[in-house]
């Protein structure tokens, strides 16, 4: 087991990320158009670089409910409204994308943003895009771990001969625009799987952690797997980052959290498992509080409350980068902003100044 002190301190950044969901809000049952989603998510966006957040991240998803299939559109649209913070897929859904295309997409993006583009990489819980750009199911995992490898050759070479399986050779390929930075960066989302784990510390990428559910404690093996193999493959220790991402609503105390909190989330967490074609039942309010607990990772209470969730996360895993997501389950626009101020101005400047000790 790698101790946390033997990671080098960096600023620790705090984030916030959408996937673009298009509920029905359940106080008024009325449904908000994509074109106002995505004006929506663009000023979220505006707000969070004003207050001083660290990241940004946009997901991917090829639905009717969700307003962002082209996150590398939007995330160049939020890049000319914002000056300093990161730029993230949230997530890039690998395994059916062409990593070429992809390089391209985010090395524009970059020269854009003035070295701001990031992606995070992974499978999805989604399948729709399988069909719909004509992949196999089957191949899941192979066209995942083709194309990461192959997006990692893209991003150390301006010049490329590669061979592989589901895509056309490239014989002595221009790979252009190169980015702003050096390479861009990348991380591999992990939900909860040793064997992705392990894959993001071979691969020396960041390691993105969704953890939405259950005790987060459990989650440390997946950290510590990470952390070995990239040791083992050779990869510097303060290079292998880590991000924890989760659910989330601010308010100032957590009464009130927990109050304007449950509709959303309960209405969130129907249509999603609906989408995946799991239960219709409503989350009922004992759940939820269950779910929203001190020991849980869903980071829903008072600032002190959220603050006090990330340093124990902190002390499990040592990670260097916090993203929530906070406008889910139709949440107006007006509480995403209060949460963003909220997240800006008394939760972050406590987490980085405890976490710099």
């Amino acid at each position: 087991m790698i101790d946390n002190t033997d990671i080098k301190k960096s600023r620790f950044e705090i984030g916030i990320y959408t996937l673009g969901d298009i509920g029905s809000d359940p106080h008024t049952g009325k449904v908000i158009s994509a074109q106002q989603r995505l004006q929506e998510i663009i000023a979220a966006a505006k707000l969070a670089d004003e207050a001083g957040l660290d990241v940004f991240g946009v997901g991917e998803h090829h639905r009717l409910d969700y307003a962002v299939s082209a996150t590398p559109v939007v995330l160049a649209a939020i890049a000319q409204v914002t000056k300093q913070i990161k730029l993230t897929s949230a997530t890039t859904v690998l395994s059916t994308v062409d990593p070429v295309r992809l390089f391209e997409d985010f090395a524009t993006l970059d020269l854009l943003s003035n070295g701001r583009s990031e992606i995070i990489a992974g499978r999805g819980a989604f399948l729709e895009s399988f069909p719909l750009f004509g992949y196999n199911l089957d191949d899941y995992d192979d066209l995942f771990l083709e194309n990461i490898e192959l997006f990692q050759k893209l991003n150390q070479n301006d010049k490329i001969s590669w061979t592989g399986h589901y895509r056309s050779t490239l014989q002595n390929a221009d790979i252009a625009p190169r980015p702003s930075q050096e390479t861009l960066p990348i991380w591999i989302g992990v939900g909860g799987t040793p064997e992705s784990a392990e894959r993001a510390g071979r691969l020396g990428t960041g390691m993105a952690l969704a953890i939405l559910g259950g005790n987060p404690s459990r989650f440390k093996p997946l950290v510590d797997i990470y952390r070995k193999a990239g040791i083992e493959a050779g990869h510097n220790l303060n290079e292998l980052k880590i991000a924890v991402t989760g659910h989330g609503y601010i308010a100032k105390t957590t009464q009130q959290a927990k109050d304007e909190f449950y509709p959303y989330y309960s209405n969130y967490k129907q249509y999603v498992s609906s989408q995946l074609g799991g239960s219709t039942t409503k989350m009922s309010r004992a759940d939820f509080e269950g779910m929203s607990s001190s020991e849980t990772p869903l980071f829903v209470g008072s600032p002190q409350q959220i603050i006090e969730k990330i340093l124990h996360q902190y002390e499990l895993f040592g990670h260097h980068r916090f993203i929530a997501q906070i406008d889910i389950g139709a949440i107006p626009f007006h509480k995403v902003a209060e949460g963003i101020e909220l997240l800006a101005t008394e939760i972050a400047p406590v987490v980085r100044r405890e976490t710099s000790k």
